[in-house]
């Protein structure tokens, strides 16, 4: 232990990250008989984006040709970069999970046969018994624990140092395994609902030699009450939108990128005036009650007046993109190091389409299990062998041992605002552009010389240079790989290259943090695109709309 660290502990395997994927990857690995911590950056039980409200699961009954019917359906919605038997995978450890949820005394609602409905779960509740759980397995909870680098030596992860935002003291875990389960990033400087979202896990791992797959899939806008950072977007089904005139738009459900796209145009307003009885209205309470929290505060009624609407920004989050996988356990392409949840790539389920809850919520606790099972199985052998571990040193951004001595300071607050007006806006992300997705990242490179500044000695200080700089190599990485490919698939477009193209049917794997580098993974089932394609164009009349 370093001379300034003040706390230390050993354990098998380490967890960073309190949401639904960092708390099953902790119980699954102390499960498997590991000694296990697990440190977040905000409270486990309250973390993550499904904590807050609710989530719907991916749950299809075990019938042969339903699945296969539901694989095929998401094979195609993701532009064939996901892969059947990691979706099955999936299908098949939901049901175990959700069994086992139901045993911890989850109380799911029954239906007339006495069959409990296992295809919701209730955030507060949910994530509540989650601590619980945790904690009875044995696991050591660091909460309001940010970690600022992984620790590492020739043969791989093997820790990480922190802060403890309450006391100050910082902190250090050594481990055989590390999983990084903090988190995507969303670019706000405010949580969604929950705790900040800043890519510092993400920062991390590709320092730590980690790539990162899909960065380009992070197209994804999100409604809220404009006074407000809460985005459950699904509860507009229930909603008519209007104009700035009170003119009626859309009613309910809408594609993807409706909603962006009328607000480029003008100001937007909603009413959930579709939930037009008193048990509908109660029911959507019940669903997702932070929802209606800062309506509530502002003196408005969703259900009878209308409220105005903007859009948050999800990047990562509610993209596919992330640390790349290369086993089943979870495995990232740095030994010792494992990824789940949010700050994995979740293309080999989702492909190039992602969204909020199902596949992102069946994702995170199946992705938890596998990952803390595979870290425990990798640390155990290795015993309490010393390893001498050092941090990320000159190679870290946004950290006091990695300024280059530089006269100025960095100020994180400032450097954030410049990054969020080159990745917020709807004119550069939303309706992306060669020129424009272009120009963002000559501008956000520019930024680069800001994290060499000196760093105050306040946790707040050292906390949100980190994050500054989780979410300026978010930023890039981003734009790196929107520019890579030249085509439009899922989340992701160029309007340059408006259609698919099936020779691009391959991921886009990028690596580094100052200097990034770009290559390509094949897929599996890009044959069947070429395929269906060349069937497509040999119809009589039929032209190439793809």
């Amino acid at each position: 232990m370093s001379k300034s660290t003040d706390e230390q502990w050993t354990a098998d395997v380490l967890v960073l990250g309190g949401g639904p994927a960092g708390a099953w990857a902790a119980w699954s690995a102390a499960a498997s008989g590991a000694r296990v911590v697990l440190a977040d950056k905000g409270y486990l039980g309250t973390s993550g984006a499904t904590a807050p409200g609710g989530t719907t699961l991916l749950v299809v009954p075990p019938v042969a040709e339903l699945r296969e019917a539901a694989v095929q359906e998401r094979l195609r919605a993701g532009g064939y970069l996901s892969e059947n038997a990691w979706i099955h995978r999936v299908l098949d450890q939901v049901d175990r999970n959700l069994e086992q949820i139901g045993q911890w005394g989850y109380p799911f609602p029954k239906d007339d046969r006495g069959v409990p409905m296992r295809t919701h779960l209730h955030g507060p509740e949910y994530m509540g018994l989650m601590r619980k759980v945790v904690r009875r397995a044995g696991v050591r909870i660091l909460d309001q624990s940010p970690a600022l680098e992984l620790l590492r030596d020739d043969y791989g992860v093997g820790g990480a140092r922190g802060l403890n935002r309450l006391t100050g003291r910082s902190w250090e875990v050594r481990a055989g395994a590390v999983i990084i389960a903090t988190g995507g990033c969303a670019f706000l400087s405010k949580g969604l609902g929950c705790n900040v979202l800043t890519g510092e896990g993400l920062l991390m791992s590709a320092e730590a030699g980690a790539h990162l797959s899909g960065m380009e899939f992070t197209r994804q806008y999100a409604p809220s009450f404009a006074e407000g950072s809460v985005t459950r977007g699904r509860m507009l089904a229930w909603a008519t939108l209007y104009d700035e005139a009170g003119r009626p738009l859309l009613k309910g459900d809408r594609t993807f990128g409706s909603l962006p796209e009328l607000m480029l145009r003008g100001p937007v307003y909603a009413s959930l005036d579709l939930a037009d009885t008193e048990e509908k209205r109660q029911f959507l309470r019940r669903a997702h009650p932070i929802f209606f929290m800062p309506l509530e505060r502002a003196g408005i009624d969703p259900f009878r007046d209308r409220f105005p609407l903007t859009l948050r920004y999800e990047g990562t989050m509610r993209g596919t993109g992330g640390l790349r996988l290369t086993g089943s356990g979870c495995e990232t392409t740095v030994p010792g190091l494992y990824a789940a949840g949010d700050a994995a790539s979740r293309e080999k389920v989702c492909g190039a389409v992602s969204g909020g809850g199902a596949y992102n919520a069946s994702w995170a606790m199946c992705s938890g299990a596998w990952a803390g099972e595979a870290a425990a199985r990798y640390a155990l052998p290795l015993g309490k062998a010393p390893r001498l571990l050092a941090g990320a040193g000159g190679a870290a951004s946004g950290l006091a041992g990695g300024a280059s001595g530089s006269a100025g300071t960095l100020e994180a607050r400032p450097l954030i605002a410049a990054i969020q007006r080159e990745v917020l806006p709807l004119e550069i992300n939303f309706a992306r552009s060669e020129p424009g997705i272009g120009s963002a990242l000559r501008r956000l490179d520019g930024l680069l010389p800001e994290l060499e500044g000196r760093i105050g000695d306040a946790v707040q200080d050292r906390v949100k240079a980190r994050e500054a700089a989780g979410m300026l190599a978010a930023a890039r990485w981003m734009y790196t790989a929107a520019l890579a490919r030249r085509e439009t698939r899922g989340l992701h477009t160029l309007a340059e290259y408006p259609r698919l193209d099936p020779k691009q049917t391959h991921r886009l794997i990028l690596s580094g943090v100052r200097t990034i580098a770009a290559g390509t993974e094949p897929v599996p089932h890009a044959g069947e695109l070429e395929r269906e394609t060349a069937a497509e164009l040999s119809l009589p009349g039929k032209e190439r709309a793809i």
